[in-house]
């Protein structure tokens, strides 16, 4: 198992990516700590990984709070002695809409919680991990950081953030044996899906053309992602620091 006994913290993790990941990171032997705004989907993640045979806790935290965040690192190293993987994957998406109607509330909801919830996890996982000399602080971000849509100018934005923000911090953490990387994911199928396609529900024809902007022929589900957390968090990635992982099909090219 390529985490076997190390410990690990994803938040989001009552859905989408951060629950496949929270799951492939306890069959790989990591002891998760799962968090997310959502007291019942945390729950049910964490039942999903002791029903198959793994080691977790939950806790619910609102990544915009540093307190929060300060709470979530001192209960697993509190809980497990240590922290190896911190995987920042919270995030919101952005309704289609042009820069000028856009709300200033919006861009602050979503700033707040993509740039600053990834910040504040950071400023309190990499001290630790920098004592220990050895983890991994991964980041959600996404091809709209590198080919955004039209009218998800904010979201763009905030996921562009993230992926300067990495390289800084793998600059700064790479002297303590630190490694920091980002996931740029393409379109998932996850709850937030319908939003990012402009819809209430997902339909055939919103699919269909979205699928067609991707070159392998089809979107992420989230255990693409998942098993690219594994490894990006394992010694397999070990030369891996600041960059940008594209998990999109093709659609960057």
């Amino acid at each position: 198992m390529r985490l076997k006994d190390r410990v690990a913290i994803v938040t989001g993790a009552g859905s989408g990516i951060g629950a496949a990941s929270a799951l492939a990171m306890a069959r790989e032997g990591a002891r998760v700590l799962v968090v997310d705004i959502n007291d019942a989907a945390v729950k049910k993640t964490v039942e999903q990984i002791e029903k198959a045979g793994g080691q977790a806790a939950g806790a619910r935290a609102d990544v915009t709070r540093a307190a929060d965040n300060q709470s979530i690192v001192e209960q697993a190293v509190a809980r497990w002695g240590r922290l190896d993987v911190f995987f920042a994957n919270a995030g919101v998406p952005q309704w289609k809409t042009d820069i000028e109607d856009v709300e200033e509330k919006t861009f602050d909801q979503i700033f707040a919680v993509n740039v600053k919830g990834v910040w504040l996890g950071a400023k309190y996982a990499l001290p630790v991990m920098k004592k220990q000399r050895r983890g991994v602080y991964l980041i959600t971000s996404s091809t709209s950081a590198i080919r955004p849509r039209p009218g998800g100018q904010t979201y763009a934005a905030s996921k562009g953030a993230v992926v300067t923000l990495t390289k800084a911090l793998a600059l700064e953490a790479a002297p303590h044996g630190v490694r920091v990387v980002a996931i740029a994911p393409v379109a998932t199928h996850t709850p937030m899906l319908p939003t990012f396609m402009n819809k209430v529900e997902v339909d055939e024809e919103g699919l269909r053309q979205y699928i067609a902007t991707v070159p392998l022929g089809r979107l992420n589900e989230p255990q693409d992602l998942a098993n690219t957390a594994v490894f990006l968090a394992s010694d397999d990635a070990a030369m891996i620091t600041g960059s940008c992982v594209e998990v999109d099909g093709g659609r960057c090219i």
